[in-house]
């Protein structure tokens, strides 16, 4: 039986890359996944108890993953579960929970980031999805505009005016935004 999970957690290791010799790039690596709770009674956090998965990841997204994850680090996983019994050969049994990576994430709940595009069809980009491979472009890019400037248009908020030469009677970009109502 194959079940997607969305796992929150953070890196118990480095990531672990090989090549197949087939020449699929696979990466693992170890997802710990603590809940904490708030405990009326003490009014402290608490801690429950570690969940370790072994995350796998398969052809560009291993690549990512290898290139942008780092032990430590907060992430957000989905991906099918796997259950899988195991014994060694010292006759000692245990229970291995893997998950094959669909999607793998920073989880910004703990920091910022930034995202980088990879060009071409390599980088799973669906064409459905408007992408164009290496002629994509994000809004903004094709008419010169700053990324943040690409924005405030799109939310309706006029460029800051210092260009003008009035800047003294213009509203700035901060107060633009604080006045503008959002579409949703």
């Amino acid at each position: 039986m194959s079940e997607t999970i969305t796992v929150r957690g953070f890196l118990g290791g480095e990531v672990d890359e090989f090549i197949t010799p087939q020449g699929l790039p696979i990466s693992n690596f170890r997802l710990g996944c603590t809940p904490r709770r708030y405990d009326r009674k003490t009014e402290r956090w608490v801690n429950g108890e570690t969940n370790w998965y072994t995350v796998s990841a398969f052809r560009q997204l291993a690549q990512n993953v290898k290139s942008s994850l780092s032990k430590g680090d907060p992430v957000l996983v989905t991906g099918r579960l796997r259950v899988r019994q195991w014994e060694n050969e010292k006759g000692q049994r245990g229970t291995s929970v893997e998950i094959d990576a669909e999607a793998v994430g920073h989880d910004l709940t703990f920091g910022s980031g930034s995202f980088t595009r990879l060009g071409g069809s390599s980088s799973g980009e669906d064409s459905s999805r408007g992408g164009t491979g290496e002629h994509a472009e994000t809004a903004g890019e094709s008419s010169g505009e700053s990324p943040s400037s690409a924005a405030d248009s799109v939310w309706g908020v006029a460029a800051s005016s210092s260009d003008s030469g009035d800047s003294e009677h213009s509203p700035s970009t901060e107060e633009a935004r604080e006045t503008e109502k959002a579409p949703f």
